[in-house]
């Protein structure tokens, strides 16, 4: 009877003594392979391959710097050990904080600055039309060259056509910037040159009516027209800023300057006091007009 529960004992027990053992971790290999390297002889090339295949076995190829100093004929101990022994530490003492909840804090003011909001921000209208544009190139450009897959040449087309888009986009949107004021102020104008005296009188009337924004057009045609021609608004390329910076104290011109690229470009709204103070910046562009008048 007893043979026979020996017997069962061992058919039982059999496959567990079968089962292999399990894989060593990733900081056993790494202190095996530590092991082997520091009681290495020099010369001695086996704890190397040993060292080698413990810890591409866990590892994989990841040590590329300890593996190639496994390989060396004569291998180089000393550097695998240091290697190994900085590799021990880091894996004894991995990167961590003992307040999570202050660590979250700090990340969160960091990513809080003004530096970091385009991260926060939706894509704006224009960049997905951009996008959306780009995504319509790529497609004719794949129906047109019949290559679903893309390819090189398909890829120099689309950034071509893309720059080409993007050139034309800028023309529309800043060609209103340029100074061409014949077009924005008033159809009743007349025609051709006009003196900075009209300009001027035209800010008269606009603002008597209350109409400042076109007053304060009216101050700096007048403005711009005595520093550059009367042809300056008819058909000038320089935007009202580069043609102020002909003037002897072009910062002075700024309170003229700021109010009405905000009315004009922003579509802001001029006050009485912000207009007094552009009038009076422009009163000394106008004084020698009206005496030749």
């Amino acid at each position: 009877m007893a043979a026979v529960v020996f017997a069962l004992t061992l058919v039982v027990a059999a496959p567990a003594f079968a089962d292999p053992p399990p894989p060593p971790t990733y900081r056993e290999a790494v202190q095996e392979a530590y092991d082997l390297v520091s009681n290495a002889a020099p010369g001695d090339t086996a704890p190397a391959v040993r060292a080698a295949a413990v810890l591409e076995a866990a590892s994989g190829q990841s040590q590329q710097e300890i593996l190639a100093d496994l390989l060396r004929r004569p291998p180089d101990y000393q550097d695998a050990a240091d290697r190994l022994s900085a590799l021990l530490a880091a894996l004894d003492q991995p990167a961590g904080t003992a307040d999570p909840a202050l660590a979250r804090q700090r990340l969160h003011d960091v990513l809080a600055m003004s530096r970091y909001d385009p991260l926060h921000r939706p894509p704006t209208l224009f960049e997905r039309f951009g996008h959306w544009v780009q995504d319509r190139l790529a497609d004719l450009l794949r129906f047109i060259t019949g290559n679903r897959a893309g390819g090189q040449a398909p890829g120099i087309l689309f950034y071509l056509a893309g720059a080409a888009t993007l050139v034309a986009v800028a023309v529309v949107a800043f060609g209103s910037t340029r100074g061409r004021f014949g077009q924005a102020v008033h159809a009743s104008r007349p025609a051709g040159p006009r003196p900075p005296a009209d300009y001027f009188a035209e800010a008269d009337r606009l603002s008597a009516a209350g109409d400042r924004v076109g007053a304060i057009r009216g101050l700096c045609a007048g403005v711009a027209a005595t520093l550059a021609g009367e042809r300056t608004w008819e058909g000038s390329p320089l935007t009202v800023r580069e043609i102020f910076q002909r003037a002897p104290d072009a910062a002075g011109l700024r309170p003229l300057l700021l109010p009405f690229e905000a009315a004009i470009y922003g579509g802001r709204d001029v006050d009485e006091e912000t207009y007094r103070r552009a009038e009076q910046v422009a009163a000394p562009f106008r004084a020698p007009v009206e005496a030749a008048a």
